[in-house]
This record gives C-alpha cells, sequence and structure tokens, in this order.
C-alpha cells in the first residue's frame, strides 16, 4: 500500500485485541509503529509480532489514556523520538459491562477520562506533529454504541456515553481541521470476535455468512481503506453486523 509506506503510526491500545491487529496490519503495509497502551507485556508482545512478519522495528510508549499524567509523559517520550507523525489511531478505550451493582466511580471516570478526556488531550498535543506530515490523519475507533439511537445492549451507561462523545470528538475534529492538510477519519466496529492476523478466525472471517458476527479482521480492512482513500476525502465507517449490530435483539443484563 504505497501511500502508506515508511508513516509513523501511532497506535492507542495496541497491547491486544483490535489495537495490536492495527498494528500489525498497519506495519505489514508499510508503516513505522508506535505502539502505546497500559500493558507493557502486550505492548512488547505485539512488537514481536511486528517484528517477526514485517521485521519492522516498533517504538513502545507507555499510555494510560485516563490519566492526563501518563498523556503527557507518552507525548514527550513521542516528541523525543520523532519530529512528525504521519497517522493517529485512537483506538484505547475501556470497555465496561451492564450490570445490577452499581458502578465505582473509578470505573465510571476510567471509561469516559479513557475514550474522550485522554483521546482529546493526546490528539490536541500530538497535532504539531502531524502537521509536519505530508499525509497526516487521525482515526477514531468508535462504535455502534456511539451512534445515534443506538441499543444500549450490554453496554452500561458510562461507556455507551463515552462512545456518543467519541463520535462528537471525531466530528468536532473534522470540523477544526477543515482547510488544513489532516483528516478526521471514524470507524465505528459493532460487537465483534477477536481475530488475530493469519489466525484460523482470521482466515475465516471473509467467509461468514450474512448472520455471524463480525471480527477484528473487518475493522482493520475499513481502517486501511480509510487511509488508503486519495487525499480530498474522508470517511465515516459504519461497520455493521445482524450479530451484534445496530439492529441486533436487546440482549438483557447479567
Amino acid at each position: 500500500m504505497p501511500a502508506l509506506h515508511n508513516a509513523a503510526a501511532v497506535v492507542t491500545g495496541s497491547g491486544r485485541g483490535l489495537g495490536a491487529a492495527l498494528a500489525i496490519a498497519l506495519a505489514e503495509a508499510g508503516c513505522r509503529p508506535i505502539l502505546c497502551g497500559r500493558d507493557p507485556t502486550g505492548l512488547e508482545r505485539t512488537a514481536a509480532t511486528i517484528l517477526d512478519r514485517s521485521g519492522v522495528e516498533s517504538t513502545i510508549i507507555a499510555l494510560d489514556l485516563a490519566d492526563a499524567g501518563s498523556v503527557s509523559a507518552a507525548v514527550a517520550a513521542i516528541r523525543a523520538r520523532h519530529e512528525s507523525i504521519d497517522i493517529l489511531i485512537n483506538n484505547g478505550a475501556m470497555w465496561l459491562e451492564r450490570g445490577s451493582e452499581p458502578h465505582t466511580s473509578a470505573e465510571v471516570l476510567g471509561v469516559i477520562n479513557a475514550a474522550v478526556s485522554g483521546a482529546y488531550l493526546l490528539t490536541q498535543d500530538l497535532l504539531p506533529l502531524l502537521h509536519r506530515s505530508a499525509r497526516p490523519d487521525i482515526v477514531t475507533i468508535g462504535s455502534i454504541s456511539g451512534l445515534p439511537n443506538a441499543a444500549l445492549q450490554t453496554a452500561a451507561v458510562p461507556f455507551y456515553a463515552a462512545k456518543r462523545a467519541q463520535d462528537a470528538l471525531a466530528d468536532g475534529l473534522a470540523q477544526m481541521l477543515n482547510g488544513t492538510p489532516v483528516r478526521s477519519l471514524v470507524v465505528h466496529p459493532p460487537y465483534l470476535d477477536d481475530a488475530e492476523p493469519d489466525g484460523e478466525t482470521w482466515r475465516l472471517s471473509s467467509e461468514r455468512a450474512k448472520g455471524e458476527r463480525a471480527t477484528t479482521r473487518d475493522i482493520v480492512e475499513a481502517v486501511l481503506f480509510a487511509l488508503s482513500r486519495p487525499r480530498h476525502v474522508s470517511l465515516s465507517i459504519v461497520v455493521d453486523a445482524d450479530n451484534g449490530g445496530r439492529f441486533a435483539p436487546m440482549i438483557s443484563p447479567r
């Protein structure tokens, strides 16, 4: 994918799941990944996979999006290593499920701060590095929970609200950056089955029938598609599925 060759790509939440799959796929597309997240063991595992599959050395940056101090430290570490960045993928978030017990203040603040405050502060502080790029992109990984009139399903209200705010964040950035070279792209996944690149679920994902759940591969491919569009095109993509999608039957909380 020539458009992504040698692009420096920051991926938050890249120690596992979708974030790891995105970082691996971006490296295979020619990017230089900057892996950010809370789990050093997970980040090291992703970096080792990228090195083994692509021969690419990744930068690892500790980042807890729910902690403003951690965000500032991560930005300083990125600036110390990179004069510019080309792609920022705001994937890091904290899941919170509905339940019969009240949520703790730490759970509520953690979910909202990670998805909204932390993501915004990281983006704001990395914008000067993005403006030095010839092809700067911000990608927000939202959720069908962030769409108007979305069903709550198994999500807790704080997660539901945080994802609605993330959609507003992506839209606000698009308006703020109108007339600049920086694009604000957003992809809204449904509930997903985890798929590791080249694992069996990954390989068979394209053969799933209508009615089956989406996988992380579907989101990775949507992100790569959005990033590879000509510079005059910005995309907002809803990845939907009958099972776990916008119109899935309401799931009762446990």
